[in-house]
């Protein structure tokens, strides 16, 4: 294989460019050439892609965000879009194809590979870590990060007025983010959409806490789980409670990312150029246990990841 190409799809995350850049330096090192495919599946469909030097990836491993910018693509879930793409393909001479992003990108990337056989292998990179096959997903530590800081530097407010605070976090329908930083964070409730919950036992926790003495109370739910706008309403008039609502938003998906997110990141798109070097056509790199995985997107497509129940279900007796 001489040359491949590379893009980056649907929402950003922390790690994207430690990524690029490894996938970049790895191949080069093996004396291939990088195409950069700008704007995701929609800068493969207008050919609006660049070659790639070492230079083109220099400093940037702790910026957040993307270099290669990305978006969502209506025309690529269309045939004609594919096919306008893999005129490109033949055009700038591109033999494999680096996927960094979520399930819809990896569906893209099936769909491509399906009718024109280009090998592809896909990247996980998404703040919510709902793809199966892999422990995490670059972006989900640095996101989780940012909640927990912005967890603590809330609890001091809530402590100096004696409030009650929601904080909503993304994740779309999974609770993944919500989880590790409710648990991270000594939230009092977290509220993820895999686990059902009972308003009156989160309003009589709260009151529990009171009465033995708690200045605040921290509740963390996911965007998917509740309306936290509607929730906090309900709470102050069940308990009288003061009780604000923060919504974290995007500054969970921007940001320099983690030491473990580059780390992450530089491993999986080492490994991304190893897979194409060797001839493979359809899979996903992952981490499990540590270790560098190769996957099929097929069975990976065809999964749903779950959240850890031990996980859940300790962040509850800790925060009694």
């Amino acid at each position: 294989m001489q040359r491949i190409a590379l893009l980056t799809s649907g929402g950003d995350s922390p790690g994207m460019n430690a990524c690029i850049r490894a996938v970049v330096r790895k191949a080069i090192y093996h004396g291939m050439e990088v195409i950069g495919i700008k704007r995701g599946f929609n800068g493969f469909i207008e050919a609006d892609m660049v070659p790639m030097n070492l230079s083109s990836v220099a400093d940037i491993i702790q910026r957040g965000g993307t270099v290669l910018r990305t978006a969502r693509s209506d025309q690529f879930l269309a045939s004609e879009g594919r096919a306008r793409a893999y005129e490109n393909v033949k055009r700038f001479g591109v033999q494999g194809l680096v996927v960094i992003g979520g399930d819809g990108s990896f569906r893209g990337a099936r769909a491509f590979n399906l009718e024109y056989d280009l090998p592809v292998v896909g990247v996980p990179s998404t703040i919510d870590n709902d793809i199966p096959g892999t422990d995490q997903s670059i972006g989900f530590d640095t996101a989780v990060n940012t909640v927990v800081e912005a967890i603590n530097k809330i609890r001091d407010t809530a402590t100096s007025h004696e409030r009650t605070f929601i904080i909503e976090v993304m994740g779309r329908n999974c609770g993944f983010i919500a989880l590790a930083a409710g648990l991270a964070g000594g939230a009092e409730s977290i509220l993820i959409p895999e686990q059902a919950f009972n308003f009156e036992d989160i309003c009589d926790r709260l009151m529990r806490g009171y009465r033995r003495g708690k200045l605040h109370s921290i509740i963390v739910a996911a965007e998917g789980a509740a309306n936290a706008l509607e929730m906090g309403r309900r709470i102050k008039e069940r308990t009288g409670f003061d009780t604000k609502v923060t919504i974290l938003g995007h500054i969970q998906r921007g940001g320099p990312p983690s030491a473990a997110d580059r780390i992450l990141a530089s491993r999986l798109g080492a490994r991304a150029v190893e897979l194409l070097m060797a001839g493979e056509k359809m899979k996903m790199v992952g981490i499990k246990e540590g270790q560098i995985v190769a996957l099929d997107i097929e069975d990976v497509l065809a999964e749903t990841k779950s959240v850890d129940q031990d996980m859940y279900n300790l962040a509850g007796i800790l925060s009694i």
